[in-house]
């Protein structure tokens, strides 16, 4: 148990009693699951049916499932069938692994939509999603729907993993924001500014939720990265409410990256696969050239040091009119089903 003091932000919330929940049903999902196996990723609850459950009965669901974030499904609109994300901490516009895993059990569980391409209509507006078979060599196939978020790029990473469909999904276009030093960050993550890497900037940006991507000079810096108080909460006091993702070249079980992410300011000590930290990571591989020069193909590690082992796909390039273009993709695997009493 993290004992570590935290800032909690967190509004009280009701007793949960409100018939407007009562019956409510749902869906336990892992998203970026490893190899498509169940009790890896992160885990999402999907509630159905929930237009009418409030901010308030909504924050106290999510808590009570100790997820990183719950969504709540809601009625069909022109711009895609509504979603509210939440977190412990509030309701969020955007969030990755609760927009593909909302995606795959509105088309597996459902059975609202059978089609290998859904819209979700989020906080941030409508996000596509979208269904590739991973094959036994590894590339991403998916009949008329290859490439078709990719302008082009429709190179799955291959990392030997295979025979498992996939969920991607693009991202709106990153924003790049501020930079910050090396020596004021790693007291932050109790590391030593040797630890960063200096060759790339330490970087803030968004692709709807804000994340601090911080490169680290090797795996081993990434694993004994850790937020340090009062360090952290200063931090986030003078420069905002960022998730922190910590990233190094190289993997510990076969990957491009091996990253981690922390959110402790809401509620989020340490997160085991993050969809949108990865699409501004995708994002600022493809600016900084972190990988090399061309289109980002690549497979991340997050979650290892949790025990909760999570595969997440990305792909980066620019378009005709030389934007950032970021998808990101990985396995969901359902695992449980119910109702709220």
């Amino acid at each position: 148990m993290d004992d570590r003091p935290t800032r909690d932000r967190r509004p009280r919330v009701a007793d949960g009693g409100s018939p407007s929940i009562r019956g409510l049903r749902y869906h336990v999902v892992d998203v970026f699951a490893r190899d498509g196996e169940r009790f890896t990723g992160n885990q999402l609850a999907v509630f159905h049916d929930a237009a009418d459950v409030d901010a308030e009965e909504a924050l106290a669901l999510t808590r009570e499932t100790n997820f990183s974030e719950c969504t709540f499904v809601g009625d069909e609109t022109d711009d895609g069938r509504a979603v509210r994300i939440f977190d412990p901490a509030e309701e969020i516009p955007f969030a990755g692994h609760p927009t593909l895993g909302t995606a795959a059990v509105q088309r597996e569980l459902i059975g609202d939509d059978e089609s290998d391409r859904l819209t979700l209509n989020l906080g941030v507006g409508p996000i596509d999603v979208w269904v590739e078979e991973r094959t036994a060599d590894g590339d991403g196939v998916d009949g008329d729907e290859v490439g078709d978020g990719t302008d082009g790029n429709d190179e799955t990473p291959d990392d030997g993993q295979s025979g498992h469909e996939e969920y991607w999904m693009r991202q709106v276009p990153p924003e790049f924001g501020e930079t910050v030093p090396a020596d004021v960050i790693a007291p932050v993550l109790g590391l030593d500014t040797a630890d960063v890497d200096e060759s790339v900037p330490v970087q803030a940006v968004s692709t709807g939720l804000p994340t601090l991507v911080v490169p680290l000079a090797s795996v081993d810096a990434v694993g004994r990265a850790a937020t340090t108080e009062p360090e952290y909460a200063e931090f986030i006091d003078a420069f905002g409410e960022h998730n922190v993702l910590v990233v190094a070249r190289g993997g510990v079980d076969g990957g491009d990256l091996h990253a981690r992410v922390f959110a402790d300011y809401a509620g989020v000590p340490e997160d085991p696969a993050t969809g949108s930290a990865a699409g501004c990571l995708a994002g600022w591989l493809l600016e900084h050239r972190f990988l090399g020069d061309g289109p980002v193909s690549a497979t991340v590690e997050q979650g290892y040091e949790m025990g909760r082992p999570s595969r997440l796909r990305l792909r980066a390039e620019r378009d005709a009119a030389g934007d950032p273009v970021v998808e990101v993709g990985g396995a969901v695997v359902p695992v449980a089903e119910g109702r709220v009493l």
